[in-house]
């Protein structure tokens, strides 16, 4: 009975390995991993890129002008865009600009990645639109909430209470304070848009990291799960070194001494 059972494993492991893909065969997934890279990590950055440069001032206008109308809209506007999930915006963005405008790709990567780099980037508009409108969203709520902070702050109307003009106060004062708090959000957001490309890459059928991971799951491919995991694990981590270093160069505070003495 116990040969039998052995036998059948044995079957059951050969049938397993022949149906669920090249890595039950031994294969490496390191080189696949490295070339679903190629397509998940630009698309993380540049969406990360223009989600800052478009949070950054709209959220500090939204809290200098909270009084104004714009300013309340710009406040709504975030809110509505935390609200709205992220494959309705990719899937209202490829109705738009590829099925009606035909102005852009509706989904898709270059078979030769980026030897065409400007195929390449057409490629990745939509997606990277996409994961910029929610992350920015996010982003504009906590610039804004800390710009509040400084704008009320007390060292703030001491330096225009000194003469200091609004923008020289912020410049010298504000504008340090007010990136302690974003810079920490910064780096979770770009982990959270890391891990979360799952849903932008099945939207816009790219063969990235995330897309890879579905189909390992789907496929019971247990080394392409563990491979993208771990990948994912370890840049998260540098991710969140990468934002305290960059903290403790902002702020004096958070700097320890070198003698051993306290922070």
């Amino acid at each position: 009975m116990l040969r039998m059972l052995t036998i059948w494993s044995a079957l059951w492991q050969e049938q397993s390995r022949s149906e669920h893909g090249p890595h039950q065969d031994r294969l490496p997934v390191g080189p696949e991993i490295a070339a679903r890279l190629v397509v998940t990590v630009p698309l993380t950055l540049l969406s990360f890129t223009l989600a800052v440069v478009v949070a950054v001032p709209v959220g500090f206008v939204a809290a200098w002008r909270s009084g104004r109308w714009y300013g309340s809209a710009l406040n709504g506007l975030s809110q509505l865009g935390i609200a709205v999930p992220v494959f309705w915006i990719g899937l209202l963005l490829v109705t738009v600009f590829a099925l009606r405008l035909r102005v852009l790709p509706a989904g898709g990567f270059p078979r030769d990645d980026w030897a065409d780099p400007a195929r390449a980037l057409t490629s990745l508009t939509l997606p990277v639109v996409t994961v910029a409108l929610v992350m920015s969203a996010s982003l504009i709520r906590y610039v804004r909430s800390a710009t509040l902070d400084v704008l009320g702050s007390d060292y703030l109307r001491t330096a225009r209470a000194l003469g200091s003009s609004f923008a020289g106060a912020m410049w010298r004062h504000g504008l340090r304070n007010a990136a302690v708090p974003v810079i920490s959000i910064l780096g979770v957001e770009l982990a959270t848009t890391f891990l979360g490309a799952v849903v932008v890459e099945s939207v816009f059928t790219l063969p990235g990291l995330g897309t890879m991971l579905v189909e390992g799951i789907a496929e019971h491919d247990y080394p392409v799960i563990q491979g993208v995991l771990v990948v994912s694990t370890f840049t998260v981590l540098v991710i969140g070194f990468a934002a305290d270093l960059v903290q403790r160069l902002v702020d004096p505070r958070l700097r320890a001494h070198v003698g051993g003495g306290r922070p």
